[in-house]
């Protein structure tokens, strides 16, 4: 096969050019890129007041990322619902506001003085509860700003932004907490929300493709529950990300705790970890950004084993530069695996249900924090802080043999590669049904 005959989506980075150049797609990730900075800034900035107020100690570094995270398990399922009943774009506007006020709130009382940690875990709860709202909105949205064909590679755009923001929040954070104390960097963040609202006000609703709302008697959770079970491509994917979200992803208290306690280190230098995670995490939201293809569970669990291997790996590590280093590596394969699982539960859910199969997801992949962090956070107070690295990824290790050995070799084989193949329709509405005009073009070809 010559150059010329070759699939264009398989140039690099031809899917992620085309993906940007949706208008609407392209401003909404501008804004929350903006946004996340800030929202990195306010993460690593409320993990080091809390390790100020409480002589550096883990165990309420957890309990804080815990609550957080609390209302994922309680109200998860409910935004789920919302986003299936109301328009996403307008939810989203009313929990960003809410999530600038709370940053707000949170900034103004550390500049004031007045800080406790009862507060921080207060306003951590509030902006858990608005989170748990947006979250299902938020990623559901993405697939009525482009068509089915963008949607692996958008997840993966909006993945890099992310993750562009984690590598670029808690080094400017470290650098300002360092100027000028952690109360200025709430206030950034609350800031930073502006960004995103702006683009939300003015997307040109023309070239949107919403689903069209459910009235609320007809939208049930059982019906999204009964099309999870029914479906491996979606059930596997979402038991996967549980264990993952559950026990391997507790950075936020894990490198906190290897800065201070393992590495004697101050702000800076814990800002410099944790952007070495994100510039790992960046690199493979990037990569998977130029994804032309569906993704399959043979890929899921690859990236799945790679991850839980590297994050025990990376406990071992006897210095800072060996540590920062292989966290590189571990944040590639810990986006692959989020991102590749978002893209197949997107892909694989019944677009009337999305919201509520999302709401599943993020339940399984946030809600399990809660027990996780304060679990990490136990056991490297216990047994010391390479312990809480070590567990953990040992933990997601089993946990992908266990989902590998349910899949069967049915879900695991290698599909067939065919040329410029695009993401197989679901049930949905007529407007997921009929062609893009791309599909139409090579169609016709």
């Amino acid at each position: 096969m010559t150059e010329r005959s070759q699939p264009e989506a398989r140039r690099p980075g031809r899917q992620a050019l085309r993906t940007l150049g949706v208008r609407n797609f392209r401003r909404y990730v501008i804004g929350q890129l903006v946004s996340n900075v800030g929202t990195w800034m306010h993460r690593a900035a409320q993990d080091w007041l809390v390790l100020q107020l409480t002589h550096h100690n883990g165990t309420a570094v957890g309990l804080v990322t815990a609550l957080q995270f609390l209302p994922q398990t309680l109200l998860g399922l409910w935004g789920g619902v919302i986003a299936d009943t109301c328009s996403r774009r307008r939810l989203l506007i009313v929990t960003q506001s809410l999530m600038a006020l709370q940053a707000l709130l949170l900034g103004a009382l550390t500049l004031s003085g007045a800080v406790h940690v009862w507060q921080v875990c207060a306003l951590a709860l509030a902006l858990g509860a608005a989170t748990a709202v947006d979250g299902p909105a938020r990623n559901a949205f993405i697939g009525e700003m482009v068509e089915r064909d963008l949607v692996p590679s958008a997840v993966s755009v909006n993945a890099a932004q992310f993750n562009a923001a984690r590598l670029l929040g808690p080094a400017t954070a470290g650098l300002t907490i360092a100027a000028v104390g952690t109360g200025p960097v709430f206030l950034l963040n609350a800031a930073s929300y502006l960004a995103v609202l702006a683009v939300l006000v003015t997307l040109h609703t023309a070239e949107l493709r919403p689903v069209p709302c459910s009235a609320p008697r007809d939208v049930r959770l059982t019906d999204a529950l009964r099309h999870i079970r029914s479906s491996p491509d979606l059930l596997l994917p979402i038991v996967l990300a549980g264990a993952i979200g559950t026990f391997g992803l507790n950075f936020q208290v894990t490198i906190s705790l290897m800065a201070t306690k393992v590495f004697h280190s101050g702000a800076t230098a814990f800002g410099s970890l944790s952007c070495a995670y994100a510039a790992g995490s960046l690199l493979g939201a990037l990569r998977g950004a130029d994804r032309s293809r569906p993704p399959t569970m043979r890929q899921l669990l690859g990236c799945s084993l790679a991850f839980g291997a590297l994050e025990a790996a990376v406990g071992l590590m006897p210095v800072p530069t060996a540590f920062a280093a292989l966290l590189v590596p571990t944040g590639l394969a810990a986006v692959l695996v989020t991102t590749t699982a978002n893209a197949m539960v997107q892909l694989n859910a019944d677009p009337r249900m999305r919201g509520r199969v999302l709401s599943v997801y993020f339940l399984v992949l946030l809600g399990g924090t809660p027990l996780g962090a304060p679990l990490v956070g136990w056991i490297a107070e216990a047994l010391g802080a390479r312990y809480g690295l070590l567990i953990g990824g040992l933990t997601c290790v089993l946990a992908t043999v266990v989902v590998r050995i349910a899949a069967g070799p049915e879900h695991c084989r290698v599909r067939p590669e065919v040329p410029g193949a695009l993401v197989p329709d679901m049930a949905g509405t007529s407007a997921d049904r009929e062609p893009s005009s791309v599909t139409r073009k090579r169609m016709l070809q």
